[in-house]
């Protein structure tokens, strides 16, 4: 997984502990003062990856989504994952590697880009 913001977003680096705050609802606001929408192409490795990160079941990080519909989005694929994250200031999203494209920005986790080691949305 790769995690991407809109092109406008100054983000390149995000602690875990700050991303998991993202995702949980519990920061809801840049330090620009945009609101954070949390983006991602829900499938089983995204649930997955979204438990482990949040340490909660996959059926807590579903009631969790469904509780957060203003500020959660789903979309059917990465592509669209990609063009709401684009098009949407203050958008934050969780794609798959191969669907990254130069419309967004791939943000550090930890200080580490996907595909290195250690990288922890995998």
């Amino acid at each position: 997984m790769a995690v991407v913001v809109d092109k406008d977003n100054q983000a390149q680096n995000i602690p875990s502990a700050q991303l998991v705050k993202i995702i949980k609802g519990e920061v809801r606001k840049w330090p620009d003062g945009k609101n954070i929408v949390f983006v991602f192409h829900e499938t089983p490795d995204i649930l997955t990856t979204l438990a482990h990160l949040t340490r909660m079941s996959t059926a807590g990080v579903k009631a969790m989504i469904d509780a957060r519909k203003d500020s959660i989005l789903r979309r059917p694929s990465d592509a669209e994952v990609i063009d709401t994250v684009a098009s949407t200031a203050g958008a934050i999203g969780m794609v798959e590697e191969h669907s990254i494209s130069g419309r967004v920005t791939v943000v550090k986790v930890d200080g580490k880009l996907p595909l290195e080691a250690g990288y922890l949305p995998h």
